[in-house]
């Protein structure tokens, strides 16, 4: 009849390892060299002074990619609602581009334009208006060409959408028009 497990024979992680130690240990057999023992022993405790430091290694390499991954989630976490917000920002530019100019109403779109500017600019998003700038294909989207009126060729002459920029990231293209050659 067999006992049942109690405290004195209960198996603990050193009866566990005991085999496995003893697998590992370099046993001295009758008419073995201690000198090779030694050697054996030695090679041994260096291959695994190397596995450990590689695994420390890898160890410090995930913590690292795992914090660079963090941080850019966290940067970019507001990418969704931000994007979605930018056409709520064309439109407040458009109401004020046809408000009358000392209107009440022209007032209140500009306050709120500003107020939503300054929350969407603390979580990193940033406009690009590229006016007089040189076209930049990484930054803007060409919809037309048009005479350069003393511009240099390849730069932009007209914004017909701002761009944005999340934590220079691109998040939407500027909509542009370009100066050709003369």
């Amino acid at each position: 009849m067999q006992q049942p497990d109690t405290p004195q024979h209960a198996k603990t992680p050193y009866d566990e390892a005991q085999p496995a130690a003893a697998q590992t240990e370099p046993q001295a057999e009758a008419g073995e060299d201690p000198a090779a023992a030694l050697a054996a022993a030695q090679a041994e405790l260096a291959r695994l002074r190397e596995d450990g430091l590689r695994e420390r290694a890898e160890l410090e390499n995930l913590r690292r990619r795992l914090t660079r991954d963090l941080e850019q989630a966290r940067r970019f976490a507001n990418e969704r609602l931000l994007s979605e917000l930018l056409p709520v920002f064309d439109s407040l530019e458009a109401g004020l581009a046809s408000a009358a100019e000392a209107s009440p109403l022209r007032d209140g779109l500009e306050l709120t334009l500003r107020q939503l500017r300054k929350v969407a600019a603390d979580h990193g998003l940033a406009v690009v208006d590229p006016a007089g700038e040189t076209f930049d294909p990484q930054q803007h989207q060409a919809i037309g060409m048009v005479d350069g009126q003393g511009q240099a060729p390849n730069t932009v002459v007209q914004v017909a959408q701002r761009g944005y920029v999340l934590n220079e990231r691109l998040l939407r293209p500027a909509l542009v028009m370009v100066a050709r050659d003369a």
